[in-house]
């Protein structure tokens, strides 16, 4: 008699949440530390940091509540799936905390970025920055679309990794 084998889709759902959780609450405590419009390298190294003890969290226990088997395949398939739930409740949060929590966030937001822009590029007139900004807005689900790519992508990559360390297929008797 087969006995019930734990399903890819339900830790990858389990962990992408407690990974969009862990996130939020690093957002919203770079929001209390008035942080929340800093894009340094420390930051979103954190936050992929984050999704990445998620993945490998989500395979270690799929492999555990699987007997201590897991192919590379199943590993696979975990990453991504995390990264996907992680991102969609971060883009729930970003809504609510963009048009609740800060309304004015978003303008804030392309006039630090204006700021910046003409700051390090002195040679760009004031029209050439606010034209590049307009063209920000306008595609602003698109480069979200890219961001979700480049998290699946790194669940990918970490899942891959993690799945070739610690793969272990059920012999075949």
């Amino acid at each position: 008699m087969e006995e019930n084998q734990p399903k890819v889709g339900t830790y990858s759902r389990n962990y992408g949440a407690l990974a969009g959780a862990a996130g939020i609450i690093f957002s919203l405590m770079l929001y209390l530390a008035d942080m929340h419009h800093e894009r340094s390298f420390a930051i979103q190294a954190v936050q992929y940091l984050i999704l990445a003890v998620f993945v490998v969290l989500a395979i270690l226990q799929f492999k555990k509540a699987n007997g201590g088997f897991i192919s590379l395949v199943q590993a696979i398939k975990i990453g991504p799936g995390v990264a996907v739930v992680s991102f969609i409740l971060g883009i729930i949060y970003f809504l609510i905390f963009s048009n609740v929590i800060e309304p004015n966030f978003m303008e804030q937001a392309y006039e630090l970025g204006r700021q910046q822009a003409m700051e390090q590029n002195p040679n760009l007139t004031a029209e050439q920055v606010d034209q590049s900004i307009e063209i920000q807005k306008k595609f602003f689900w698109v480069i979200m679309a890219v961001f979700m790519l480049l998290s699946v992508i790194f669940g990918f990559i970490v899942s891959l990794i993690t799945g070739l360390i610690v793969k272990k297929d059920k012999p075949a008797y």
